[in-house]
This record gives C-alpha cells, sequence and structure tokens, in this order.
C-alpha cells in the first residue's frame, strides 16, 4: 500500500502519535492526486509543443497593430519554451512529493502554470506558420483589458447580490437590457457619457424586478433568472425591431457616440503597462474604480459587514435589529448599477449601434467568474481578466490555421474548467445564498 492510500477508515482509531508513518487525510490524498493529473497533463501538453516547433522565431509587437513607429520583431522564443518547460515539471514535481503549499503561494503556483502553458501554447501557434507572409503577435493586454470591463462588472454585480443571499442569474439579461438604453440615451443626448447613465437605469430596473419576485414572492431565483434574461432578450428585440429603418429616425435612437480613449499623461507613455491601463475609455476608468469601491464596501464598513451577515445567516442578522430585506434591496439595486454599466459597453463602450445578440452571453461568464473568484470581489475581477484574456487571444489564434475554428472558440471555457476543477476545486457560496427570509 501507498502512502497516498494510508488514508484513516470512517469510524476507524484515531492515528497514534508515536514514531509510526502518519495518516493522511483523504482531502489531502484526492487534491494531490488532482493536481498530479493537471500538471501531468500540462507538462505534457508543453512537452509536446516545444518538441514539435521546428523554428522558435516568431513576429511579434508590443502595439495592437502595425504602425510606423511600432514595426514586428523576430523573437527567438526557444528559451522562454524551456522556461515554460521548466515551469510545468517543477510544478509537477511538487506535486508527486506533495509540497504544493495550501497558503496563498500555492495560487502563485497555479497562476504560474498557467501562464506557462498559455505562453507555450500562443508560441507553438504562431510557430513555423505556411505562406509567404507570417501572422505577427500582437499585445494581446489592451484589448484584453476593454473585454475584460463588461465581465468585471458584472462579476461585481453578482458578488453584491450573492453575498446578500439572492441568486443573480439575470446578469446577461441587465448586459442586454443596458446595451439598448445605452444606445437609445446615447443617440437621444448625442453623448456617450448619457449613455451610461441609460445603462445604469436599465440595470437597475432588472435588477428590482429580480428583487420583487424573489424577496416579495419568493420565487425560485434560479428560475427567475432565467425568465429574466428570456424577457431582456425579447423585449429589446421588439423594442428594436420598432425603431425604423429610416436614416434620420434610426440616429435618434440606435446611433449611439462610443467613447474616446483617453491617455492619462505621463503614465500612458509606460511601456506596455501605460497602453494596457492608461490609455482606455472612460468605463474602463469607471471599472477600475468599482473594484476598489465594492471590496470597500464587503469588508471596511458596516453596511458590508450587514450584507455579509444577512447572507450567511439573515435569522441571527435579524435577531441583532438588521433589515434583512432592506439590506438585500441594497445590494440588488447596487450590483444593478455595475451591471447597467457592463451592459453600456457592448454599445457606447465598443461597438456601438445594438442589435440583438450583442451581449455574446458575457453575461453568463460573468456568473462563472463570480464562482471561480469563490464570491469575492477581487477574485471574481481576476476571473474576469482570465476569461477577458482567453477571449482576445481566441480573435487571434483564430486567424492562424494550427488548430481547427472551432477548438478555438472553445478554448476560454475549457479553460475555465480545467481552472475550477483542478485549481479551485470545492467551492461554498454563502450559507443563505438563494433563500428568501420570512420574519417569523
Amino acid at each position: 500500500m501507498s502512502l497516498l492510500d494510508k488514508t484513516a477508515e470512517p469510524g476507524g482509531p484515531a492515528p497514534s502519535s508515536g514514531t509510526g508513518p502518519q495518516v493522511r487525510d483523504r482531502a489531502d490524498v484526492r487534491r494531490q492526486r488532482r493536481l498530479i493529473v493537471v500538471f501531468g497533463i500540462v507538462a505534457l501538453l508543453v512537452g509536446y509543443f516545444y518538441l514539435d516547433i521546428d523554428d522558435f522565431e516568431i513576429q511579434y509587437s508590443l502595439a495592437e497593430r502595425i504602425t510606423k513607429e511600432d514595426r514586428p520583431q523576430p523573437w527567438d522564443t526557444q528559451l522562454m519554451m524551456i522556461v515554460c518547460l521548466v515551469v510545468v515539471v517543477v510544478s509537477l514535481v511538487l506535486a508527486l512529493v506533495n509540497r504544493v503549499p495550501r497558503n496563498a503561494w500555492a495560487g502563485v503556483l497555479f497562476v504560474l502554470v498557467g501562464v506557462a502553458f498559455l505562453a507555450a501554447f500562443i508560441i507553438w501557434n504562431f510557430t513555423d506558420q505556411d505562406g509567404a507572409v507570417a501572422r505577427t503577435f500582437f499585445n494581446p493586454l489592451p484589448e484584453a483589458m476593454r473585454r475584460s470591463t463588461p465581465l468585471v462588472l458584472g462579476a461585481l454585480a453578482g458578488v453584491l447580490c450573492e453575498r446578500a443571499g439572492v441568486i443573480n442569474i439575470a446578469i446577461e439579461g441587465q448586459f442586454i437590457a443596458g446595451a439598448f438604453f445605452a444606445a437609445v440615451a446615447s443617440s437621444l443626448a448625442y453623448s456617450a457619457e448619457m449613455g451610461l447613465v441609460g445603462g445604469i437605469i436599465a440595470g437597475v430596473g432588472i435588477a428590482a424586478m429580480l428583487g420583487v419576485f424573489a424577496m416579495r414572492y419568493h420565487v425560485n431565483q434560479v428560475v427567475l433568472g432565467v425568465v429574466l434574461v428570456a424577457f431582456a432578450t425579447g423585449f429589446t428585440s421588439f423594442l428594436l425591431k420598432q425603431i425604423p429603418s429610416d436614416p434620420d429616425i434610426r440616429q435618434y435612437l440606435n446611433a449611439p457616440l462610443i467613447l474616446e480613449r483617453i491617455a492619462i499623461p505621463g503614465l500612458s507613455d509606460i511601456p506596455v503597462i501605460g497602453l494596457t491601463f492608461f490609455n482606455q475609455t472612460l468605463l474602463v476608468y469607471i471599472m477600475y474604480v468599482s473594484i476598489g469601491l465594492v471590496t470597500f464596501l464587503l469588508y471596511q464598513t458596516k453596511w458590508g459587514l450587514r450584507v455579509r451577515s444577512v447572507g450567511e445567516h439573515p435569522k441571527a442578522a435579524d435577531t441583532v435589529g438588521i433589515k434583512v430585506n432592506r439590506v438585500r434591496w441594497q445590494a440588488v439595486l447596487l450590483g444593478g448599477v455595475f451591471a447597467g454599466l457592463g451592459g453600456a459597453f457592448f454599445t457606447v463602450g465598443s461597438n456601438g449601434t445594438f442589435d440583438n445578440g450583442v451581449s455574446a452571453n458575457y453575461g453568463f461568464i460573468a456568473l462563472a467568474a463570480v464562482i471561480m473568484g469563490r464570491w469575492h470581489p477581487v477574485g471574481g475581477t481576476l476571473a474576469a481578466l482570465f476569461f477577458g484574456f482567453m477571449l482576445t487571444i481566441e480573435v487571434q489564434l483564430g486567424q492562424l490555421d494550427r488548430i481547427p475554428p472551432a477548438f478555438i472558440q472553445a478554448m476560454p471555457y475549457i479553460a475555465t474548467v480545467i481552472a475550477v476543477a483542478g485549481f479551485v476545486g470545492r467551492v461554498r457560496p454563502p450559507a443563505a445564498d438563494g433563500e428568501p427570509y420570512v420574519k417569523s
């Protein structure tokens, strides 16, 4: 019998404290096996990528597109591939000897493994290209930051609602409504900033519907969320069809202005970082502030303590005088503000004109980010940034013929399953999440 199998039997005698072999907990054994499998698969794939490359040189650019100032440069990626292979092999060895830490350093190790795999995968795709002109790998970070904006705002909305004990499956519906009414408000006011106000109003409106049916009429919150998504989809589709095709009329209803980029003097000139973080639109900067604001409200204020208490033990919160449903209403409506802003991204923040399917199911990805981030605003933000990066990489890799396009499109979701199953593991939502409270 191996050391992995020397676990205590349920109901059996407790392990002795003598000099005999230590008996390991079953959960620790399962964790080690899961990490060995995940790290082993990653190591095999990275090893295959390295051995399959004949010419390690690729063309890259730190800019988002080719300009006179930013020409593609050659890069011999062999050393980078070796570094990636070393990282994943060392991680596999740590898993084999059960030396993967259980503290914050474990998160650092998981991030390193993920980055190493992604780097090796991207390099493998861009090397050995067929054709006279090789595709250039552009800096994906600025676009990833923009694509992450609605995901982060949606994740913050989900965290606020679920920390208060209300399941919000309707983030996608808030995105759709926010996108439509942002386009209308911007078109009427001839102002991209007014589009944000329209998005907020729509997001709060869907949130109010969620609150009424979930807290007053005690409708099953999962079913309710699905219904609200269907309602928002059908309602905006109906309104879109009522807009005449006449350009003279359409310009006042579905021709929104798009937010312009705002370069922060000095900071925007920093290589790579400046282009990524400090040369973005107003909505992206609002997203930055929102992350800190929600984290501060939830963990540094009395109101945040009340939100978390009604989500964990509403009866105990009621006993000490907290108005449970009032606090839940506040959290749900505030979440609607952020979800509405996330919806506004799809019109005034990027695409302009509203059309059916404009949100591309980003609301459900934001919901996955809430779970992957363990219902914490910072964790949800990091998960949303991960999804945004994967969606951006999907666009660049889709221009190559190395792997089937269908797999490229599914790649962000495959990465999500691997991350949740291999690294996140079992997660626990707030204890009263989804349970309506009736004062006894």
